[in-house]
């Protein structure tokens, strides 16, 4: 049978979707967002081009590649690209906030176990299980993406270079990213079929069926570029920043905790890229080594929490933010939980301000390219570069958890049976990411307090 076109495909076994039914989504993903940014992106697939088919494949890949260009927490900026596109403005800050607030919440209670308790073997050996489910996860997100995105020879070379020049180079992140655009377009120039976005239509939509926004489907109205729709989100955007920096400079003075964590996670979210992995070395030494909002130990206790919790990684900033604020209260030592609480809801409020901004700024400009090979082609080299530097942060995980010591030290026998069992429920039992963190947590839990107990 004869392939239809993009523009024929028929998208009526695709039903609208109401803002509530969306709501109820958006709230749901925020509590199941396990994985970091690797798998929050392939939870974000399965559901919403496998399963529900609100987006293609192609369109899914068009906005994932603009959020990787990004500062910031590519998935929660996907996840406020697809419900803007689906539901104009208040769609996209409806989805990405509610795919951070979850962990804001359980980020504080679990914060405020942690500073005012202390260790808790069960909470320790939760966690044993955990870190080794997570390097499973990284690894499946790793292929799924993968399988996806390098379809030839030459996109799994770029994703081969990206993965040597971050691993055995420690090239910098965003290098890496616009070395691998700059491939892209010299090859989109030259093989314009080799760097086709999603592989073409056919394996887009062929195994998943016709989407509410598919591959042929024009823009809606608030996805058009209007300079006067940008000239007011630039101005609303620059009021909620400088509303609240100036009220905390007034009543704290600059010098103030809660003024000098505003203007830190600010710098944060502007001139890091990568996503959080990337981000995490930028706040380590301002949070430590410049500001001593925390000590070293607390900062790898809180990117251990940041890890095995719902929504982005970057959420660690939150645990900064608590760490800090109860630490150094300033409204006394009787109210330290509440100066915790508020410090991490500030830094959450700076830090994913720009996230929004950046999407219903430039939304409109990335939907009008989604055709356009000048602009898909270095889009996808981008994407496959992404698969060699997720492939590099599962061997980092595994290098931690595996030997925790370093390689001078033992190896964690437990630990690797936990991840390769992990990665043969994800692999080969195809089982759901939050039933193989559930068994795993349980699994390193008996395991530590069996290992107590002798």
């Amino acid at each position: 049978m004869a392939e239809r076109s993009p523009e024929s495909v028929d998208t009526a076994s695709a039903p609208p979707v109401s803002m509530f039914e969306a709501l109820l989504f958006w709230l749901k993903l925020g509590f199941i967002s396990f994985g970091g940014p690797a798998g929050q992106i392939s939870i974000m697939h399965q559901e919403l081009v496998e399963r529900r088919r609100w987006i293609s494949e192609r369109r899914f890949l068009h906005a994932l590649n603009y959020c990787m260009l990004l500062p910031g927490p590519e998935a929660q900026q996907l996840a406020t690209y697809i419900g803007w596109l689906m539901h104009r403005t208040w769609g996209g800050v409806i989805a990405g906030t509610l795919f951070v607030l979850p962990s804001l919440f359980i980020l504080i209670g679990l914060s405020w176990v942690y500073i005012a308790y202390g260790e808790v073997p069960v909470v320790a050996g939760i966690f044993y299980g955990i870190k080794p489910a997570v390097t499973a996860i990284v690894v499946h997100a790793a292929h799924r993406i993968g399988a996806r995105a390098l379809k030839n020879g030459w996109l799994w070379a770029i994703a081969a270079a990206a993965f040597v020049a971050i691993f055995a180079l420690n090239v910098p992140f965003p290098l890496i990213v616009l070395l691998a655009a700059l491939l892209g377009y010299i090859g989109g120039r030259l093989m314009p079929n080799a760097f086709v976005l999603g592989g073409g239509h056919s394996a887009a939509t062929a195994h998943h069926g016709a989407a509410l926004i598919d591959d042929g489907t024009p823009p809606p109205e608030h996805a058009r570029f209007n300079w006067k729709r940008l000239l007011g989100l630039l101005l609303i955007g620059g009021a909620l920043w400088l509303l609240p920096m100036g009220m905390l400079a007034a009543v704290f003075g600059w010098h103030g905790t809660l003024t000098q964590m505003a203007w830190f996670f600010t710098k944060a979210a502007l001139l890091t890229f990568g996503g959080a992995y990337a981000v995490l070395p930028y706040v380590y030494q301002g949070a430590i080594g410049s500001y001593g909002w925390l000590s070293p130990t607390q900062m790898i206790d809180g990117l251990a929490l940041g890890e095995t919790t719902p929504g982005p990684l970057i959420m660690v900033v939150a645990f900064v933010g608590f760490v800090g604020g109860y630490q150094h209260p300033m409204w006394g030592a009787e109210h330290a939980f509440m100066a915790g609480a508020a410090a991490a809801c500030l830094v959450t409020w700076f830090t994913f301000l720009p996230s929004f901004l950046f999407i219903l700024a430039g939304g409109p400009l990335v939907e009008s390219t989604h055709n356009e090979m000048k602009f898909t082609a270095p889009l996808t080299a981008i994407t496959a570069a992404v698969v060699g530097v997720i492939l590099n942060l599962a061997l980092f995980f595994g290098y931690h958890v595996l030997w925790p010591a370093g390689f001078s030290g033992p190896f964690d026998w437990p630990s690797a049976v936990i991840a390769v069992s992990a990665a043969v429920a994800l692999f080969r039992f195809r089982r759901g990411v939050i039933s193989v963190l559930i068994a795993c947590a349980m699994a390193g839990l008996a395991t530590h307090l069996l290992a107590g107990a002798q």
